[in-house]
């Protein structure tokens, strides 16, 4: 089998006094965070000016800000003296006059073409800055250089929270050292932390296009710098950070921006999909799978009945054999959802073209393909073909209707679902083509409109690659958000003999062949020890989120035990590639782990992550909570019990349970 759809070409890159006791505080839990609110913010009197020093009250203390270079430190309620920023990485020159008027601070830098404005913003700190000097950049804020701090905490996938002063995490082969993450590519959401003694330090880019969180290793040291660029055609002219003090929790940024999402309208929750199209519901408590072979059919259908998997979201491949009309409606009958793989992304020749997706109707290839600056056409996936323009697509499809007949052709087969491939993930492009030109910001508002009309207008329960938070109110569910990727993957996803390939037809090795992971690679994606919930903190209750599709639950042997507690932990389902020998040999295992997850995810999929916290000092034992005590899952990766809970299990305790629901993995495999 030759067809290779853009995904599978892998194209997407992309406490208290000590540590030790913040670990087993009560001090490190969600539901204490402290969040900025209007409030807070208006019980301190306003913004004073000593020198060039701008002081501004906040929740839970005082921000200092330095005119001339940026630094912002804060003194808080208990006395403490934090560094928020160190000074910008570059000279920023003398700055004018500070003048205080309407609740905000103002300046200028004019060596740098830059106007600066400060004020407190529902409790936070929130500086924006205005740069008059096009494609220049900022190196600004500088964060983690307190000598207190001990902790970062991330949004890669799900989130990583890593201790500063790790060797491995230090180390540019290994750690976050040398690496720089856009906020929109490599992020699901943007924002970082730290942790800083017992207090934590949130940070937020509203909008954060044309910006990136680079790390740098100092007296083996964790510290990042944000760089900005300032650019008219991105209309990235206005750069804004807010700053938000919270206590030390590790997913105290992701709660600060659940509120920030929550004060700007930007949150569209499951329930409201629900009602909106009840077959969203039908999410709760599936497992997905990617069907291959008989799977693929009414019967292999059945057989997944037969087996107890009572919920289930089956998707299947753009290699030319999709779902027939009798398995969708056998799906159907079963209570599953049904969609297939579809990109919108990638344009070829359809006389060549390798793919039933990047083949279209003519003109689309070659005249909706993305153009460099320099007039050459942007070379789409691996080098086939183009990438094609979301805002050549938005010109025509009032009168053409490309991307609609499109739809329609791929859920002729009764389809109630939608995966649309890359239109989420968060790589978006400049278009210099005189007939269709758009910049970034541009590209993004075309795929959210793209994107909601088909869960909106269509009424499709729709799924995307790695949604970053930006797509969360057009998705009802992502495959990807929850995997921290890091560079290793791809080189290794690349090596057909050790991957696999795209043969056999009925179950290519790239899905089905066990794979051993580099244990540098395993650790710095799935070791608990520094998993932590910041997706599921922010967006729990608004979109299910999942692994990516190539790293079904089976394809990682030595992850399976650790990947179904995160799983059961965060409440969130795994991702799985099922054909028909498949489901013979494992599928009672999977419908064991079906069968324990349906009912918490019923229970609790709506309901936001209340509560993170680590009952041990080695971050082996792991709790949460969802809701108003709707459901409290409780982790052991470790090996050795902690009290009567096994090491590998997991305990569930929903709302009226008068026992604990327990999941030993490997008690279960076949």
């Amino acid at each position: 089998m030759n067809f290779m759809t853009p995904r599978q070409a892998g194209w997407t890159s992309r406490r208290r006094l000590t540590v030790a006791a913040l670990l087993v505080s009560s001090a490190a839990t969600l539901s204490a965070v402290t969040w900025p609110s209007a409030s807070g913010a208006a019980a301190h009197p306003g913004i004073r000016l000593h020198g060039d020093t701008v002081e501004i009250p906040i929740a839970g203390g005082t921000a200092e800000v330095r005119a001339d270079s940026l630094a912002v430190s804060a003194r808080t309620g208990d006395g403490k003296a934090l560094t928020l920023s160190a000074p910008s990485a570059e000279p920023l020159g003398r700055p004018g006059a500070v003048t205080i008027a309407h609740g905000a601070a103002q300046w200028t830098l004019p060596e740098r073409g830059l106007t600066v404005t400060a004020a407190a913003e529902r409790g936070r700190l929130r500086m924006d800055v205005h740069g008059s000097q096009d494609k220049s950049t900022l190196s600004w804020p500088v964060t983690g250089t307190d000598a207190a701090a001990s902790a970062v905490q991330i949004p890669r996938g799900e989130g990583l929270g890593v201790p500063v002063a790790d060797p491995w995490w230090n180390a540019t082969a290994t750690g976050l050292a040398g690496h720089s993450y856009d906020l929109t590519a490599d992020l699901t959401m943007p924002l970082w932390g730290y942790t800083v003694g017992n207090h934590g330090v949130s940070y937020l880019v509203p909008k954060p296009i044309g910006t990136s969180l680079g790390f740098t290793s100092t007296g083996e040291r964790l510290h990042s710098t944000t760089v900005h660029t300032f650019s008219r055609q991105e209309n990235t002219e206005d750069y804004s950070v807010t700053f938000a003090l919270t206590d030390p929790s590790p997913v105290a940024p992701a709660l600060d921006y659940r509120h920030w999402l929550d004060e700007h309208g930007q949150v569209v929750t499951l329930k409201s999909k629900i009602a909106a199209n009840p077959e969203v519901a039908k999410l709760l408590g599936a497992f997905h799978a990617y069907t291959w072979g008989t799977a693929r059919t009414a019967q292999g259908v059945r057989q997944m009945q037969a087996l107890g998997l009572s919920r289930m979201w089956l998707g299947y491949d753009a290699d030319g054999k999709p779902m027939d009309a009798q398995a969708v409606a056998a799906a159907k009958q079963a209570g599953y959802l049904v969609g297939p793989y579809d990109s919108f992304a990638n344009g070829q020749d359809p006389k060549t073209s390798d793919a039933s997706t990047s083949s279209w109707p003519s003109p689309v290839y070659p005249d909706f393909c993305i153009h460099n600056q320099d007039g050459s056409v942007k070379a789409g996936f691996h080098d086939r073909g183009c990438y094609l323009s979301s805002q050549a697509f938005a010109q025509s499809e009032g009168s053409d209707h490309y991307l609609a007949e499109r739809t329609s052709q791929m859920v002729a087969n009764g389809a109630d679902s939608y995966f649309l491939d890359v239109d989420s993930a968060g790589e978006l492009f400049d278009d210099h083509s005189p007939a269709h030109p758009m910049n970034q910001q541009q590209d993004q508002a075309n795929r959210l409109a793209r994107m909601g009309k088909l869960s909106g207008g269509d009424k499709l329960v729709l799924g995307s690659e790695t949604a970053g938070s930006w797509a969360s109110p057009v998705v009802a569910f992502s495959h990807g958000s929850a995997t921290p990727v890091a560079d290793g993957l791809w080189p290794l996803e690349r090596d057909k003999a050790v991957w696999g390939g795209y043969a056999p037809a009925g179950a290519p090795g790239v899905f089905f062949k066990p794979v051993s992971l580099p244990s540098d690679l395993a650790k710095a994606m799935f070791d608990p020890v520094y998993r932590i919930p910041l997706y599921e903190t922010a967006l729990h209750d608004a979109q299910v989120n999942l692994d990516r599709w190539e790293l079904s639950y089976t394809k990682l042997p030595d992850q399976e035990t650790a990947r179904a507690l995160l799983a059961m932990l965060y409440n969130t389902p795994l991702n799985l590639a099922l054909d028909g020998p498949t489901l013979t040999s494992q599928g009672k295992q999977l419908a064991a782990l079906q069968s324990y997850f349906a009912p918490l995810h019923q229970a609790a999929g709506t309901q936001p992550m209340t509560d993170f916290r680590w009952l041990t000092q080695d971050h082996q034992v792991q709790r949460t909570t969802f809701g108003n005590g709707v459901l409290q899952v409780t982790a052991n990766f470790g090996t050795q019990s902690f009290g009567t809970l096994p090491s590998g299990c997991v305990d569930a305790r929903l709302r009226g349970d008068q026992s604990p629901r327990r999941l030993c993995p490997t008690s279960v495999k076949p």
